[in-house]
Protein backbone atom coordinates (compact mmCIF):
# COMPACT_ATOMS: atom_id res chain seq x y z
CA UNK A 1 0.00 0.00 0.00
CA UNK A 2 2.84 2.38 0.87
CA UNK A 3 4.48 1.72 -2.48
CA UNK A 4 1.20 2.39 -4.30
CA UNK A 5 0.70 5.68 -2.43
CA UNK A 6 4.28 6.70 -3.18
CA UNK A 7 3.78 5.94 -6.88
CA UNK A 8 0.55 7.93 -6.97
CA UNK A 9 2.27 10.84 -5.25
CA UNK A 10 5.09 10.84 -7.79
CA UNK A 11 2.61 10.65 -10.67
CA UNK A 12 0.67 13.59 -9.19
CA UNK A 13 3.79 15.72 -8.82
CA UNK A 14 4.90 14.99 -12.38
CA UNK A 15 1.41 15.76 -13.70
CA UNK A 16 1.29 19.04 -11.77
CA UNK A 17 4.60 20.06 -13.33
CA UNK A 18 3.93 19.01 -16.92
CA UNK A 19 0.19 19.68 -17.32
CA UNK A 20 0.40 23.51 -17.49
CA UNK A 21 3.13 23.24 -20.12
CA UNK A 22 1.13 20.75 -22.18
CA UNK A 23 -2.00 22.89 -21.90
CA UNK A 24 -0.05 25.99 -22.90
CA UNK A 25 1.39 24.25 -25.96
CA UNK A 26 -2.06 23.09 -27.03
CA UNK A 27 -3.42 26.63 -26.64
CA UNK A 28 -0.52 28.10 -28.61
CA UNK A 29 -1.12 25.69 -31.50
CA UNK A 30 -4.87 26.39 -31.43
CA UNK A 31 -4.37 30.16 -31.49
CA UNK A 32 -1.80 29.89 -34.26
CA UNK A 33 -4.21 27.84 -36.39
CA UNK A 34 -7.09 30.26 -35.72
CA UNK A 35 -4.89 33.29 -36.46
CA UNK A 36 -3.80 31.91 -39.83
CA UNK A 37 -7.39 30.99 -40.72
CA UNK A 38 -8.61 34.50 -39.86
CA UNK A 39 -5.82 36.05 -41.92
CA UNK A 40 -6.72 33.85 -44.91
CA UNK A 41 -10.41 34.76 -44.70
CA UNK A 42 -9.68 38.47 -44.29
CA UNK A 43 -7.24 38.46 -47.22
CA UNK A 44 -9.81 36.78 -49.44
CA UNK A 45 -12.51 39.24 -48.35
CA UNK A 46 -10.36 42.32 -48.98
CA UNK A 47 -9.45 41.03 -52.43
CA UNK A 48 -13.15 41.04 -53.32
CA UNK A 49 -13.68 44.71 -52.40
CA UNK A 50 -13.40 47.12 -55.36
CA UNK A 51 -11.71 49.83 -53.30
CA UNK A 52 -10.92 50.44 -49.65
CA UNK A 53 -11.26 54.20 -49.34
CA UNK A 54 -14.21 56.58 -49.38
CA UNK A 55 -16.56 54.77 -46.99
CA UNK A 56 -18.68 56.78 -44.57
CA UNK A 57 -19.04 60.46 -43.80
CA UNK A 58 -16.54 62.58 -41.92
CA UNK A 59 -17.03 66.26 -41.07
CA UNK A 60 -14.91 68.12 -38.55
CA UNK A 61 -17.65 70.27 -37.02
CA UNK A 62 -17.30 73.77 -35.54
CA UNK A 63 -18.80 75.93 -32.82
CA UNK A 64 -22.30 75.57 -34.24
CA UNK A 65 -22.27 72.00 -35.54
CA UNK A 66 -21.16 68.65 -34.16
CA UNK A 67 -18.57 66.49 -35.87
CA UNK A 68 -19.96 63.55 -37.82
CA UNK A 69 -17.94 60.37 -38.21
CA UNK A 70 -19.41 57.20 -39.67
CA UNK A 71 -16.27 56.09 -41.51
CA UNK A 72 -15.23 52.93 -39.65
CA UNK A 73 -18.79 51.77 -39.02
CA UNK A 74 -19.71 52.26 -42.69
CA UNK A 75 -16.54 50.49 -43.78
CA UNK A 76 -17.74 47.46 -41.82
CA UNK A 77 -21.44 47.62 -42.70
CA UNK A 78 -21.20 48.63 -46.37
CA UNK A 79 -17.81 47.13 -47.15
CA UNK A 80 -16.61 44.16 -45.11
CA UNK A 81 -20.06 42.77 -44.41
CA UNK A 82 -20.61 42.30 -48.16
CA UNK A 83 -17.61 39.98 -48.48
CA UNK A 84 -17.23 38.56 -44.95
CA UNK A 85 -19.76 36.85 -42.68
CA UNK A 86 -20.39 39.25 -39.77
CA UNK A 87 -22.82 38.62 -36.93
CA UNK A 88 -22.76 41.84 -34.95
CA UNK A 89 -21.53 45.44 -35.38
CA UNK A 90 -20.88 47.90 -32.53
CA UNK A 91 -19.95 51.59 -32.41
CA UNK A 92 -17.00 52.99 -30.47
CA UNK A 93 -19.04 53.51 -27.31
CA UNK A 94 -20.16 49.87 -27.17
CA UNK A 95 -17.09 47.86 -28.17
CA UNK A 96 -17.67 45.40 -25.34
CA UNK A 97 -21.02 44.42 -26.90
CA UNK A 98 -19.01 42.83 -29.71
CA UNK A 99 -16.93 40.78 -27.29
CA UNK A 100 -14.04 43.23 -27.00
CA UNK A 101 -12.37 42.75 -23.58
CA UNK A 102 -12.41 45.69 -21.17
CA UNK A 103 -8.66 45.29 -20.61
CA UNK A 104 -5.86 43.35 -22.21
CA UNK A 105 -2.15 42.58 -21.92
CA UNK A 106 0.37 43.86 -24.45
CA UNK A 107 3.06 41.71 -26.04
CA UNK A 108 5.58 43.13 -23.53
CA UNK A 109 3.34 42.28 -20.56
CA UNK A 110 1.90 45.67 -19.62
CA UNK A 111 -1.85 46.07 -19.05
CA UNK A 112 -4.12 48.45 -20.99
CA UNK A 113 -7.45 49.12 -19.33
CA UNK A 114 -9.51 49.82 -22.45
CA UNK A 115 -9.29 49.94 -26.22
CA UNK A 116 -8.41 53.35 -27.71
CA UNK A 117 -11.50 54.67 -29.46
CA UNK A 118 -9.89 56.73 -32.23
CA UNK A 119 -6.93 56.49 -34.61
CA UNK A 120 -4.98 59.19 -32.80
CA UNK A 121 -5.60 57.61 -29.41
CA UNK A 122 -4.40 54.31 -30.82
CA UNK A 123 -1.10 55.78 -32.03
CA UNK A 124 0.04 59.43 -31.68
CA UNK A 125 1.97 59.08 -34.94
CA UNK A 126 -1.36 59.49 -36.73
CA UNK A 127 -1.50 63.02 -35.38
CA UNK A 128 2.05 63.96 -36.10
CA UNK A 129 2.06 67.38 -34.44
CA UNK A 130 2.40 65.29 -31.26
CA UNK A 131 5.79 64.10 -32.55
CA UNK A 132 8.78 66.35 -31.91
CA UNK A 133 12.28 65.28 -32.92
CA UNK A 134 15.55 65.96 -31.11
CA UNK A 135 15.86 69.33 -32.85
CA UNK A 136 12.43 70.48 -31.71
CA UNK A 137 10.80 70.06 -35.11
CA UNK A 138 7.17 68.90 -35.14
CA UNK A 139 5.40 67.00 -37.90
CA UNK A 140 2.05 68.80 -37.93
CA UNK A 141 1.79 68.49 -41.71
CA UNK A 142 1.13 64.78 -41.25
CA UNK A 143 -2.09 65.18 -39.28
CA UNK A 144 -5.13 63.39 -40.58
CA UNK A 145 -8.74 62.87 -39.60
CA UNK A 146 -9.20 61.30 -36.19
CA UNK A 147 -11.88 58.75 -37.08
CA UNK A 148 -13.53 56.71 -34.34
CA UNK A 149 -13.30 52.94 -34.17
CA UNK A 150 -16.03 50.35 -34.75
CA UNK A 151 -16.18 46.71 -33.72
CA UNK A 152 -17.72 43.55 -35.12
CA UNK A 153 -17.97 39.83 -34.51
CA UNK A 154 -17.33 37.31 -37.25
CA UNK A 155 -19.35 34.19 -37.88
CA UNK A 156 -16.34 32.20 -36.59
CA UNK A 157 -16.44 33.90 -33.19
CA UNK A 158 -13.61 36.43 -33.48
CA UNK A 159 -14.09 39.91 -32.01
CA UNK A 160 -12.45 42.69 -34.04
CA UNK A 161 -11.93 46.43 -33.56
CA UNK A 162 -11.55 48.37 -36.83
CA UNK A 163 -9.64 51.65 -37.19
CA UNK A 164 -10.28 53.14 -40.62
CA UNK A 165 -8.79 55.89 -42.79
CA UNK A 166 -11.26 56.82 -45.57
CA UNK A 167 -8.58 58.79 -47.44
CA UNK A 168 -5.86 56.16 -47.61
CA UNK A 169 -3.39 56.55 -50.47
CA UNK A 170 -1.78 54.18 -52.93
CA UNK A 171 1.74 52.85 -53.08
CA UNK A 172 3.73 55.05 -55.47
CA UNK A 173 6.96 53.02 -55.73
CA UNK A 174 8.64 55.61 -53.55
CA UNK A 175 12.44 55.68 -53.64
CA UNK A 176 13.13 58.25 -50.94
CA UNK A 177 11.98 58.76 -47.34
CA UNK A 178 8.26 59.06 -46.68
CA UNK A 179 5.73 58.87 -43.87
CA UNK A 180 3.49 55.82 -43.96
CA UNK A 181 0.38 56.99 -42.08
CA UNK A 182 -1.61 57.81 -45.26
CA UNK A 183 -1.01 54.29 -46.61
CA UNK A 184 -3.14 52.64 -43.92
CA UNK A 185 -6.72 51.96 -45.03
CA UNK A 186 -7.76 49.80 -42.09
CA UNK A 187 -6.12 48.40 -38.99
CA UNK A 188 -7.97 45.50 -37.39
CA UNK A 189 -7.26 44.40 -33.82
CA UNK A 190 -8.64 40.92 -33.19
CA UNK A 191 -9.36 38.70 -30.22
CA UNK A 192 -9.78 35.10 -31.31
CA UNK A 193 -12.04 34.12 -28.40
CA UNK A 194 -13.67 37.39 -27.35
CA UNK A 195 -13.63 38.18 -23.64
CA UNK A 196 -12.25 34.75 -22.70
CA UNK A 197 -8.67 34.81 -21.46
CA UNK A 198 -5.86 35.35 -21.64
CA UNK A 199 -6.60 38.49 -23.75
CA UNK A 200 -2.90 38.85 -24.53
CA UNK A 201 -1.27 40.18 -27.69
CA UNK A 202 0.79 37.43 -29.31
CA UNK A 203 -1.49 34.73 -27.93
CA UNK A 204 -5.24 35.06 -28.52
CA UNK A 205 -4.92 38.69 -29.68
CA UNK A 206 -3.17 40.30 -32.64
CA UNK A 207 -3.63 42.70 -35.54
CA UNK A 208 -4.17 42.76 -39.29
CA UNK A 209 -3.21 45.85 -41.29
CA UNK A 210 -4.61 46.63 -44.73
CA UNK A 211 -2.59 49.03 -46.88
CA UNK A 212 -3.34 50.86 -50.15
CA UNK A 213 -6.89 51.43 -51.50
CA UNK A 214 -6.40 49.48 -54.73
CA UNK A 215 -4.20 46.40 -55.08
CA UNK A 216 -4.24 46.22 -51.28
CA UNK A 217 -1.65 44.42 -49.19
CA UNK A 218 -2.88 42.58 -46.09
CA UNK A 219 -0.35 41.71 -43.38
CA UNK A 220 -0.61 40.14 -39.91
CA UNK A 221 2.92 39.99 -38.45
CA UNK A 222 3.56 38.31 -35.10
CA UNK A 223 6.54 39.76 -33.25
CA UNK A 224 8.93 37.09 -31.94
CA UNK A 225 12.08 39.10 -31.16
CA UNK A 226 13.06 42.73 -30.60
CA UNK A 227 16.83 43.27 -30.51
CA UNK A 228 18.26 45.80 -28.02
CA UNK A 229 21.40 46.34 -30.14
CA UNK A 230 22.07 47.77 -33.60
CA UNK A 231 23.79 45.82 -36.39
CA UNK A 232 24.25 46.08 -40.15
CA UNK A 233 21.69 44.62 -42.54
CA UNK A 234 23.56 41.36 -43.16
CA UNK A 235 23.86 40.58 -39.45
CA UNK A 236 20.24 41.59 -38.90
CA UNK A 237 18.98 39.00 -41.38
CA UNK A 238 21.22 36.35 -39.81
CA UNK A 239 19.93 37.10 -36.31
CA UNK A 240 16.38 36.35 -37.39
CA UNK A 241 17.34 33.19 -39.26
CA UNK A 242 19.05 31.88 -36.14
CA UNK A 243 15.96 32.38 -33.98
CA UNK A 244 13.93 29.53 -35.50
CA UNK A 245 12.69 28.24 -38.85
CA UNK A 246 9.70 30.64 -38.95
CA UNK A 247 11.52 33.79 -37.82
CA UNK A 248 12.65 36.44 -40.32
CA UNK A 249 13.05 40.17 -40.75
CA UNK A 250 9.76 41.93 -41.30
CA UNK A 251 9.13 43.18 -44.83
CA UNK A 252 8.17 46.79 -45.55
CA UNK A 253 4.41 46.41 -45.06
CA UNK A 254 4.85 44.28 -41.93
CA UNK A 255 7.15 46.94 -40.47
CA UNK A 256 4.51 49.57 -41.21
CA UNK A 257 1.95 47.39 -39.43
CA UNK A 258 4.20 46.94 -36.40
CA UNK A 259 4.75 50.69 -36.25
CA UNK A 260 1.01 51.37 -36.33
CA UNK A 261 0.44 48.85 -33.54
CA UNK A 262 3.06 49.99 -31.05
CA UNK A 263 0.32 50.38 -28.45
CA UNK A 264 -0.45 46.67 -28.60
CA UNK A 265 3.18 45.61 -28.55
CA UNK A 266 3.98 47.67 -25.46
CA UNK A 267 7.62 47.67 -26.54
CA UNK A 268 9.93 50.67 -26.58
CA UNK A 269 9.93 51.05 -30.36
CA UNK A 270 11.27 54.54 -30.89
CA UNK A 271 14.44 53.81 -32.84
CA UNK A 272 15.19 52.74 -36.39
CA UNK A 273 14.73 49.10 -37.46
CA UNK A 274 15.75 47.18 -40.55
CA UNK A 275 13.18 45.71 -42.92
CA UNK A 276 13.86 43.00 -45.50
CA UNK A 277 12.72 45.22 -48.42
CA UNK A 278 15.26 46.62 -50.86
CA UNK A 279 15.05 49.49 -53.32
CA UNK A 280 17.31 51.24 -55.81
CA UNK A 281 18.45 54.69 -54.82
CA UNK A 282 20.64 56.67 -57.25
CA UNK A 283 21.88 53.44 -58.80
CA UNK A 284 22.67 51.85 -55.42
CA UNK A 285 20.78 48.96 -53.82
CA UNK A 286 19.57 50.06 -50.40
CA UNK A 287 17.33 48.60 -47.69
CA UNK A 288 14.24 50.27 -46.24
CA UNK A 289 14.47 51.03 -42.55
CA UNK A 290 11.53 51.98 -40.33
CA UNK A 291 11.71 54.82 -37.79
CA UNK A 292 8.97 53.75 -35.42
CA UNK A 293 8.16 56.91 -33.50
CA UNK A 294 7.10 58.80 -36.64
CA UNK A 295 6.16 55.80 -38.85
CA UNK A 296 8.73 56.98 -41.40
CA UNK A 297 10.69 54.76 -43.79
CA UNK A 298 13.96 55.59 -45.55
CA UNK A 299 16.32 53.70 -47.88
CA UNK A 300 19.65 53.17 -46.08
CA UNK A 301 22.97 51.58 -47.11
CA UNK A 302 23.34 48.01 -45.96
CA UNK A 303 26.38 48.78 -43.83
CA UNK A 304 24.43 51.21 -41.62
CA UNK A 305 23.51 49.90 -38.18
CA UNK A 306 19.91 49.68 -37.00
CA UNK A 307 17.94 47.56 -34.56
CA UNK A 308 16.43 44.20 -35.45
CA UNK A 309 12.83 43.03 -35.30
CA UNK A 310 12.01 39.42 -36.14
CA UNK A 311 8.51 38.25 -37.00
CA UNK A 312 6.62 35.21 -38.18
CA UNK A 313 3.61 35.05 -40.47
Amino acid sequence: MAEILLSLTIIGVVAAITLPSLTGNINERTWNTQRKALYARMSQAIALMPSLNGYGTVTEGDSSTSAVDTAAETFVTAGLSKVLKINNICDSDHLEDCGIPTKFTTFAGSTISSFPKTIREFNPAFYASDIVDSNGNSYSYLSQLDTVAAAFETANGESIVAYYNPYCSAKMDEQSSYYTQPKMCANLVYDLNGTKGPNTVGKDMGFITILYPSDPVVVAPVLVYNSPTSVNYYDAAEICRERDSESRLSNLEESISLSYNRTLLGESLSGAYWTSAMTEWNGEIRVWRMYFAAAQVSPDPRNYEHQVMCVKR
